[in-house]
């Protein structure tokens, strides 16, 4: 009796049988948030934000995993070398831009090994002085750097982060200030001789700073940003205080590994747009300092390419470098 063709049978038993699993809706599996800062930072405290919501509304679990080192490019590295299959995400601020500039090589391409998802909101910085400094505006810190060059000395989170790169841009803006950079390792340190007089000048996050504003332990002169902070509507702006063009926010946003497939980048674009739309949230955010902003992923693709040409430009003019 001849043999039957069994191996297309087979072949069609097997297509069969992957069938489910080939068509299974995104997301199918826990999705982790890359987060390339320690705990308790304003990256980490908006990404568990949005990972809590997420979670509610894929009914899958949405895991932070922080990173942190290097002024985030541990973090950054891992996601640009995971799948691209939309269950690796990374949430990084303003330094995934200003790192292009700073770093002669980085292990990874800030553009072309991401693929943006969404920018989520812009934090707010304000510039700041200890009491003990006699300013009362940006045209009196002007006058008196220019008055006492090299003899002013500023705090910094760290070399390359954004109260860093700001305070840069302010100098160059202001007409080539002699400003000394005194850098920190964390907010905590910076703040410790902050708050004692020992560096009396700093562009801080809002969030930190304001506990410290609203005693009248440290004076605020400007935000950053080109709109006023609700949380100090009596602070004014940059632009209002002399210095017309200058913008400097801690960003956010969230990245998936380039290749990542437009269905799932428009999957997650979507839901966290509805998230950012939800009221608690929103006051959640307000209360850190941050607007929730939303974008398309293209727009954010834009977004971010001018952010490292506009901050490979003050890190030429400033000179600052990585430490």
């Amino acid at each position: 009796m001849p043999r039957l063709p069994l191996r297309p049978t087979f072949l069609a038993i097997a297509l069969c049988a992957a069938a489910p699993l080939l068509a299974q809706p995104y997301p199918s599996k826990p999705i982790r948030v890359v987060v390339g800062f320690p705990p308790g930072g304003t990256n980490d405290i908006l990404a568990r934000m949005i990972a809590q919501k997420l979670t509610e509304n894929l009914g899958q679990a949405v895991i932070v995993d922080n990173r942190p080192g290097a002024n985030s490019i541990i973090g950054s590295e891992l996601v640009a070398r995971s799948a691209p299959d939309g269950y690796t995400l990374l949430l990084n601020s303003v330094v995934h831009a200003i790192n292009a500039g700073l770093y002669k090589k980085l292990p990874y391409d800030p553009v072309n090994d991401f693929a943006p998802v969404i920018l989520l909101a812009s934090g707010q910085l304000v510039l700041v002085t200890h009491p003990s400094l006699p300013v009362n505006s940006v045209k009196q810190l002007v006058a008196l750097a220019k008055a006492r060059p090299g003899e002013i000395n500023y705090a910094s989170t760290s070399s390359g982060g954004s109260p860093h790169l700001a305070m840069e841009l302010f100098k160059t803006m202001a007409g080539g200030l002699k400003i000394v950079h005194i850098p920190y390792k964390g907010t905590g340190p910076a703040f410790t001789d902050l708050l004692s007089g020992q560096v009396p000048l700093m562009f801080s996050p809002l969030l930190p700073a304001l506990p410290h504003i609203k005693a009248g332990k440290l004076r605020a002169l400007a935000v950053g940003s080109s709109k006023r902070a609700p949380v100090v509507p009596e602070v004014p702006t940059m632009a209002e205080s002399g210095l017309p063009g200058f913008e400097a926010s801690a960003w956010f946003g969230v990245f998936a590994p380039a290749r990542t497939s437009k269905d799932v980048v428009g999957r997650l674009n979507a839901e966290i747009v509805k998230i950012l739309q939800v009221p608690d949230l929103r006051g959640r955010l307000s209360s850190q300092g941050a607007d929730p902003i939303g974008s398309t992923p293209e727009q954010f693709g834009d977004y971010v390419r001018s952010e490292i040409a506009k901050w490979a430009r003050v890190i030429e003019a400033s000179g600052a470098r990585a430490e």
